[in-house]
């Protein structure tokens, strides 16, 4: 699986009767809906931080800026990602 793909069966039936009930949409539709966030989540925090660094740099943003907001950012990433520092993330993007 790449990054950002979209999981398909791995969808847990619990969550997708939830999201039926809660928002009545069609089983189906919920099922791709659940499907498609739960891959956007399985990124890594190595592959979150590739991905952003190359997006911020692509907006023109320099790298002192870009470190602080994945730090800000992976702070508030639904699963948990350890504390960089700005040389982790350096040694992320740059190897």
């Amino acid at each position: 699986m790449t990054m950002l793909d979209a999981v398909d069966d791995e969808v847990p039936d619990d969550l997708l009767r939830h999201v039926v009930r809660t928002t009545g949409i069609p089983p189906s539709l919920a099922h791709r809906l659940v499907s498609d966030v739960m891959g956007y989540f399985v990124e890594t925090a190595t592959e979150y931080v590739q991905r952003r660094h190359a997006e911020l740099r692509a907006q023109g943003l320099k790298n002192a800026t870009i470190w602080d907001r994945l730090r800000q950012e992976l702070d508030t990433r639904p699963v948990a990602a350890p504390k960089f520092t700005e040389r982790q993330l350096r040694r992320i993007v740059y190897g």
